[in-house]
């Protein structure tokens, strides 16, 4: 399994329009988690985040949102941001646009946000191009990220996760975990090891805004 734990200054030049980084240079990180709400993972990720005064942004699946409506619910009641990732996790390369468009319109049904994150990081333009419209929105920021922890690689364990985000993340940066079941061993530790860690450090934990 190929992946860059850190993106690169040519991913932010061939897709100027996402967001990579957040514009600061106070020690604040944002936080954001993919592919939820998850019972057992989610929960764990708000437990973890209350006992540091953290925010996060939450990307989730529609079809998930629909199976567990009061953990989405504890979501946004405890002060956190949600973010579309489609409603049954399509890749954007390999999806025709119409259909790709017709599956983020039906999780935008039941999430109600101006921010997206393609799942596998894949869109094409002629999608993105479509995307406010599909969702309801007059502007839509797509969410990529600064940081992965790769949580979700089974053959990492949760000191390595970890140790990608120590090693990369700064201020501003947008770190990338799953509160899914696949990712939960790896989440479990990397997750209060980077709160811990970072808080140490003097950093905010913090959700990203809407346009």
């Amino acid at each position: 399994m190929f992946y860059l734990p850190a993106s690169t200054w040519w991913m932010r030049i061939l897709w100027p329009s996402y967001t990579w980084q957040m514009s600061t240079t106070e020690k604040k990180l944002y936080l954001t988690f993919d592919d939820g709400p998850d019972p057992e993972a989610t929960a764990f990720v708000l437990n973890e985040l209350k006992k540091y005064n953290a925010k996060g942004t939450f990307f989730c699946i529609g079809e998930n949102v629909r199976k567990n409506q009061k953990l989405y619910r504890r979501i946004l009641d405890d002060g956190h941001a949600t973010g579309n990732h489609t409603h049954r996790h399509p890749n954007g390369w390999k999806t025709p646009n119409l259909r790709y468009l017709d599956d983020v319109k039906e999780a935008a049904q039941c999430i109600d946000s101006g921010l997206f994150r393609p799942p596998y990081g894949r869109i094409r333009q002629a999608q993105y191009r479509r995307l406010a419209e599909a969702m309801g929105k007059d502007k839509v920021n797509v969410i990529m990220w600064s940081v992965l922890s790769a949580d979700f690689d089974i053959s990492k364990n949760g000191e390595q996760c970890f140790g990608f985000v120590r090693r990369y993340a700064k201020p501003g940066s947008i770190v990338v975990f799953h509160d899914s079941a696949r990712a939960f061993p790896n989440l479990s530790v990397a997750l209060p090891r980077t709160l811990e860690y970072f808080t140490n450090q003097g950093y905010e934990f913090e959700r990203i805004p809407e346009i």
